[in-house]
């Protein structure tokens, strides 16, 4: 099953307030950035962040899964949290924040 492009969109608009939303598709579903750092995956109409010390302290409770077939374990986050868009932006920012930023691009070319 793959991830509908209605649930990306949802997610999007509701993770909105946590700052510069895009998603990129990757591996034959979607991966979420957030101010240009990857900080989740949308996997089977599933939301899975990646894991943060910051994001575990967020969230309290948190249920682990596989966002694809051998991946580490992410925060699978019920969809039943996504119509609360205070509290998804506010996980959303919190991962952010928590996250190293990207690794400068290497021109093409050079080694």
């Amino acid at each position: 099953m793959s991830t509908q492009q209605k649930t990306v969109d949802y997610i999007v608009e509701q993770s909105a307030g946590a700052g510069t939303i895009t998603t990129k598709k990757m591996f034959g579903e979607y991966g979420m950035y957030c101010d240009g750092k990857v900080m989740a995956f949308i996997c089977d109409d599933q939301l899975f962040i990646k894991p943060t010390a910051a994001g575990r302290a967020y969230l309290g409770t948190v249920t682990e899964a596989e966002a694809y077939p051998g991946s580490k374990p992410y925060f699978l986050i019920d969809g039943d949290r996504w119509d609360d868009a205070d509290w998804l932006a506010g996980l959303v920012k919190t991962t952010t924040d928590d996250l190293p930023a990207p690794e400068p691009k290497k021109p093409k070319g050079s080694k």
